[in-house]
């Protein structure tokens, strides 16, 4: 099935916040929108016993896409799950068409074309059998993974008919007849992860669980500020100790600028190869390096905070999107409410630290890799090493977490590097010091606000500086921000700008990437106008959702657009009041208790395709200890929730995970990355995760995914909760920065 350019270029932009091709690198082909046609040959392989092997096309790294692509073939198929096998396809974008994951696509651009696969694979299989039997296909029917002839009273087992449907000519698949949804026992039916015995018990899965014969390891020391060159090492001292096979010099790509691209080139470094990962880290401890560090080493989050605060003062850079006179609106407005936000940079702290495989054999290369965007890695390979992508193997394993870090192919290249000095297999293992002080960070930022209310507290006007960081052409990797970020075109007057600073280091996305901040800023903004208006906060919400939205510009198209088939980027209002409805009904909103110490925060948002809103109910103890009691969410991601039990979990995740940033935060003091592992870059404890209920609104679109959405409401909402609790609005995070703790 093919997709045009249009619709495609539409999705891929929200994978990274309307950054569109410049966050989430995809293969050129699919840009340039030649998808390849797909056959159910490739996707399903059927043994003569009936059991039914799957090829999952994407990777996994927790988001359960080797669960929920299947599924969508497999009812198509008519196969009972009990009976299927799923298997990891190995990287081959000419026959499985975009095998990444990111920016919760896979559901959007999975849902038909998947399907069609499976209905496909089942139209092949009742043709097999109508030949066999000498009567018309139209007669045939499907059943549990056996076609029936019920006039004849026949059936034959789909293994029987395997081979013969394997040879014959795959149907158009725009051509194949789609279930209706009231007959699914697949879609919308939860089913256990196909990975969860081999975890719970402990099999080798995941790329750090990689074994080949004769294998090394591999581990590299990089320089405490970004792109630091080496300039001497005790080199050869460090090849004679215990293991060590080799130890070679990275001279890296890097130069340092105001703007660092998305896939910046080979860190400069030093790296040790021996027989066990634990030899390469005791060689590091006894390596001694002199260290070129550059002009990185002046960066602070200090400087960047002073430079913030200047920058605020004076006109902005860029105007994002403006229409109105905000002088005007501002100087008549019955009350105006200014502040600043300030968020900070953050690491992605996946369990699994990053790494890779590789082998260089007879000019050839064969990778093993944990990469969400497995194809731009072998591109990136490829132009690193100076070798012919097709040179490549790339087989997909299973990752221990990405949230947006694994998109990017650093320590890929790395390993593919390294392979090719060493005439044997090489694993290639960050630690978790390596991981944080070489991550592809959440960039921070700074937001100065404005808003005008009328003397019946209605909003009249909004006004938003973002300070980010850039240069003058570009902006830092997911320091971007879309000219509809909501609430824009729902004020009356409105204007977004940006200005940016320098910043020599690596930035990427971060799990809902650029709205995991900006929602926290805008809805808590909100929240603040909200009560400065002497108004409860949904119903101030609900009534901007309720307003006329504003064109770009006289005689222009509409802010934000109607909602089209192929899942196009528009915030439709009366989605996203659907799930603030829902989220009020189930917590109680209206009779929310309002006691000392105690209050419940509410905010929503529209990312990747999805709408959720959320509610947290939060107490403040006298030393200004948080405690999340209960947090309530409310999705609308379409009509089917494909797989409700992984669905629950990755609501249940994405609030935690979201809790967990309001602790985050990376600084930098000459050019060095402070924190290094959980203790100073904390995720949420067992004991500090509150109750999460999840609720869905089913509405007539299209399903789509689930790894982002879900996120970023909840930081505005447990901080409007904290506002609710003590009247002490949070405007810079982590909490600490506030006066507040977890409990």
């Amino acid at each position: 099935m093919r997709m045009n350019r249009r619709s495609f270029l539409q999705l891929t932009a929200l994978a990274g916040g309307g950054m569109a091709l410049s966050l989430y690198r995809l293969p050129r082909a699919a840009a340039q929108g030649k998808l390849p046609e797909l056959t159910p040959q490739a996707f399903i392989h059927i043994a003569p016993d009936g059991v039914t092997t799957i090829m999952a096309r994407a990777s996994e790294s927790g988001q359960g896409m080797r669960n929920m692509l299947p599924m969508l073939i497999a009812e198509e198929l008519d196969v009972d799950w009990k009976d299927v096998h799923v298997k990891q396809a190995d990287l081959d974008v000419k026959i499985y068409g975009l095998q990444f994951s990111g920016g919760s696509m896979n559901t959007p651009l999975g849902w038909e074309p998947m399907r069609r696969v499976g209905a496909a694979g089942r139209q092949l299989l009742v043709i097999a059998a109508a030949q066999a039997w000498g009567v018309p296909g139209s007669e045939c029917t499907t059943e549990h993974g056996r076609v029936l002839h019920n006039a004849s009273g026949r059936s034959a087992g789909y293994g029987e008919l395997a081979s013969k449907a394997a040879l014959l000519t795959a149907p158009a698949l725009e051509s194949v007849k789609l279930k209706d949804p009231r007959d699914y026992r697949i879609i919308g039916h939860s089913t256990k992860g196909v990975d969860t015995p081999g975890i719970v018990t402990g099999k080798p899965l995941f790329g750090v669980d990689m074994k080949l014969p004769g294998m090394l390891y591999a581990s590299i020391e990089k320089a405490p500020v970004f792109a630091g060159k080496v300039k001497s090492a005790n080199i050869e001292e460090i090849r004679k100790l215990p293991g060590v096979r080799h130890v070679l010099v990275i001279e890296g790509g890097i130069t340092p600028a105001a703007f660092t691209p998305w896939e910046p080139g080979m860190e400069p470094g030093i790296a040790i190869v021996a027989d066990t990962w634990w030899q390469t880290q005791q060689a590091r401890r006894q390596l001694k390096v002199d260290w070129d560090l550059g002009p990185a080493a002046t960066q602070s989050s200090e400087g960047f905070r002073k430079r913030a605060k200047q920058l605020l003062a004076v006109p902005p850079a860029t105007t994002v999107r403006q229409y109105g006179d905000e002088n005007a609106s501002l100087k008549s407005a019955a009350k105006v409410v200014e502040a600043i936000y300030e968020y900070p940079f953050i690491a992605h702290m996946t369990m699994e630290p990053q790494g890779a495989t590789a082998h260089w054999k007879d000019g050839k290369m064969e990778m093993w890799s944990t990469s969400t965007q497995p194809e731009g890695g072998r591109e990136l390979v490829a132009k690193t090493l100076g070798i012919d992508k097709d040179a490549i193997t790339t087989h997909m394993v299973r990752s221990g977490g990405s949230f947006g870090r694994r998109l990017q192919n650093d320590y890929l290249v790395e390993a593919a590097w390294i392979a090719k000095h060493v005439d044997a297999p090489v694993k290639l293992l960050w630690s978790r010091e390596d991981d944080i002080g070489h991550d592809g960070l959440r960039p921070g930022g700074t937001m100065g606000l404005k808003g005008g209310l009328d003397a019946k507290g209605k909003l009249t006007v909004w006004r938003q500086h973002f300070v980010t960081f850039g240069d003058d052409k570009h902006l830092a990797s997911g320091g971007g921000i879309g000219e509809d970020s909501y609430p824009a075109g729902f004020p009356p007057v409105y204007g977004l700008y940006t200005s940016a600073q320098p910043l020599m280091l690596r930035t990427g996305a971060l799990r809902a990437p650029g709205d995991n901040a900006y929602c926290w800023v805008a809805q808590s903004f909100l929240d603040e106008l909200a009560h400065a208006a002497g108004r409860d906060p949904l119903e101030f919400q609900l009534e901007l959702l309720s307003n006329k939205r504003m064109s770009w510009a006289a005689g222009q198209h509409d802010a934000v657009g109607d909602h089209e088939p192929t899942g196009a980027s528009v915030l439709i209002p009366e989605r996203f009041k659907g799930v603030l409805e829902l989220v009020a009904e189930k917590s109680n909103w209206a009779h929310r208790a309002k006691e000392p110490g105690r209050g419940m925060g509410i905010a929503a948002w529209f990312c990747h395709l999805g709408y959720f809103a959320e509610v947290a109910d939060v107490s403040v103890d006298k030393e200004n200890r948080v405690t999340v009691h209960r947090v309530w969410a409310a999705g609308d991601i379409g009509s089917q929730v494909i797989n409700p039990r992984a669905a629950e979990s990755m609501v249940q995740g994405g609030v935690i995970d979201g809790m967990s940033e309001l602790s985050q935060e990376i600084t930098l003091a000459d050019g060095r990355i402070e924190q290094s592992n959980f203790h100073n870059h904390p995720l949420m404890r067992m004991r500090q995760t509150p109750k999460i209920e999840a609720y869905w609104n089913k509405t007539s679109y299209s399903p789509t995914g689930l790894g982002e959405p879900a996120l970023p409401p909840v930081l505005p909402a447990v901080t409007n909760a904290i506002f609710a609790a003590t009247g002490k609005r949070i405007r810079t995070l982590p909490l600490k920065r506030s006066g507040f703790s977890w409990a």
